[in-house]
């Protein structure tokens, strides 16, 4: 009984963890609704200029936009690996 038990609690627990995915995915996609058509290649090219001096994977890097009046702001944040220079 206590092997049916174990099955169901690993069910619950990769439950919980494809839903906090799936809205993290959700959350990114509406993140980038009304933003500027070359947003996904500025994202590409920073990533690919960064690289150049320190490796990152494709999901360390996050660019936003905010606009507010005749103000607009870009964010950049990028996680470094541990061990670099900085």
């Amino acid at each position: 009984m206590k092997l049916l038990e174990f099955l169901k609690r690993e069910r619950k627990k990769s439950a919980s963890v494809a839903k906090e995915r799936l809205q993290i995915i959700v959350a990114h996609q509406r993140s980038q609704r009304g933003q500027p058509d070359y947003m996904p290649m500025l994202e590409r090219e920073l990533l690919e200029v960064i690289r150049r001096y320190v490796q990152v994977d494709d999901d360390a890097i996050n660019i936003s936009l905010d606009s507010e009046d005749n103000c607009s702001v870009l964010e950049l944040n990028v996680t470094l690996p541990k061990g670099s220079p900085g």
